[in-house]
């Protein structure tokens, strides 16, 4: 019987001659029999199939496989990598695509190199660290973990087996570079001492109620799901075709930190950045007695760090200092007094990268930090957890970045993990 698998696998060009892992070819320079990095992709959705339109022209990378749980994006992300191949072929040696719905069958091949991982973000923290045991990079688009205890577990496993890590924290590299500028300008005193950041981004999730559909043929729910709670199917959670939106899983606390941790891991970075606080976190978690605004996380230099935005300040980080404030979002880019963002002068130089892509495999060459490294999108991915569990408790906590737990607050601790399926948390 010819199964799904089976019928893809025999689809791609199996009789290709081996492809050398790039820790060999790499040191051999440009006239190596392959001088690109082998890259799969785990979950090509929306997201992921941006990354692929991208991998797929770039000159230093090919795409060798991918792991999808839905056949009509399979079939869509096969077909839009073969034509590009097909058009120009990535090496003499590229053997074509492995396709499967489970991910672990791509980190079997000892000539893939790299995964670029585009799930759902509860898959986010097994993919990671299956991913780096068995030696391959790791592209994780943010924020990288659910819980707090899981972006530890994923850090450690990342700089244990000695791989490179990007977070998809691409504020960091692109947009013209005016979120780099901003925190050269930051660092560089233009606001003179900083005081306070407000980051204007949405709500804490909520619980998944949505009602059970019929699962679509085609498509593996049970996969889908993975190590969060057993429910039924519905397409508002997995679309049953090849969406162009982003679907709204990110809402329900079950698969994501809200609309507060899906921006939130980009803004909150900045912040991040911009207090060159990527070891670090806040010390103290102040929530309001009630609403989804204003809650305030305290850094040991005495920073504000605010959460929600306000009437005047839709979205982006705002920071005020002593003698100025500034305002960057991916359009709005203000400050007050006007001139700064024109004249300033900084004294601070941040490296900066074609792309963030390049940067990853500028750093898979050379063994380098990318700039939004593993341990800068754990700590981001916390500062969304940290208001997540202050909202939910709704009092004063104590929190201590080195350590990473509560300060006397066994109830809070327990909300830094949660349990997962253990059928589908393999590691």
């Amino acid at each position: 019987m010819t199964t799904r698998r089976s019928f893809l696998k025999k689809a791609s060009l199996a009789s290709a001659p081996f492809i050398l892992p790039s820790h060999i070819w790499s040191a051999k320079g440009e006239s190596s029999p392959n001088n690109r990095i082998n890259i799969a992709i785990i979950g090509p959705g929306k997201m992921g199939r941006g990354h692929a339109n991208f991998l797929v022209r770039n000159p230093r990378a090919q795409i060798t496989g991918f792991a999808e749980i839905a056949d009509i994006r399979t079939k869509h992300t096969k077909d839009l990598i073969e034509k590009q191949y097909s058009k120009n072929t990535p090496s003499k040696n590229w053997k074509g695509l492995t396709i499967t719905n489970d991910y672990l069958e791509l980190l079997e091949d000892k000539s893939l190199d790299a995964v670029l991982i585009a799930t759902p973000d509860h898959w986010h923290g097994e993919a990671t660290i299956r991913a780096a045991r068995a030696k391959k990079h790791v592209y994780c688009e943010k924020p990288i973990s659910l819980t707090i205890k899981e972006g530890r577990a994923m850090a450690q496993a990342v700089k244990e087996n000695k791989i490179v890590f990007q977070t998809g924290s691409q504020q960091r590299t692109q947009y013209g570079g005016k979120f780099r500028r901003t925190v050269e300008m930051i660092r560089s005193g233009a606001i003179g001492e900083l005081k306070k950041i407000r980051v204007c981004v949405g709500n804490p999730p909520v619980p998944c109620n949505l009602p059970t559909e019929p699962i679509p043929d085609g498509i593996d729910w049970d996969a889908w799901q993975g190590p969060a709670p057993t429910r039924g199917y519905n397409k508002i959670l997995c679309p049953d075709d090849v969406h162009n939106h982003f679907p709204a899983w990110r809402r329900y606390r079950e698969y994501c930190n809200g609309g507060l941790a899906d921006m939130g891991a980009h803004h909150f970075d900045i912040g991040q950045w911009a207090m060159d606080a990527d070891n670090t976190g806040p010390v103290k978690i102040i929530p309001p007695k009630e609403g989804t605004r204003d809650l305030k996380m305290i850094y040991a230099n005495g920073v504000e760090v605010i959460h929600g935005n306000t009437p005047d300040w839709k979205s982006g980080t705002i920071f005020y200092g002593t003698e100025g404030t500034i305002w960057v979002d991916r359009g709005p880019w203000k400050s007050d007094p006007e001139h700064l963002i024109k004249d300033f002068k900084t004294t601070v130089s941040l490296r900066q990268p074609k792309n963030h892509h390049d940067d990853w495999l500028d750093c898979i060459h050379s063994g380098e930090l990318p700039v939004a490294h593993v341990e800068a999108g754990h700590r981001t991915a916390t500062l969304c957890q940290l208001c997540n569990i202050g909202y939910e408790l709704r009092r004063e906590l104590t929190w201590d970045p080195k350590k990473e737990v509560f300060v006397g607050d066994k109830e809070a601790n327990k909300l830094t993990d949660r349990k997962r399926r253990k059928k589908w948390y393999r590691v």
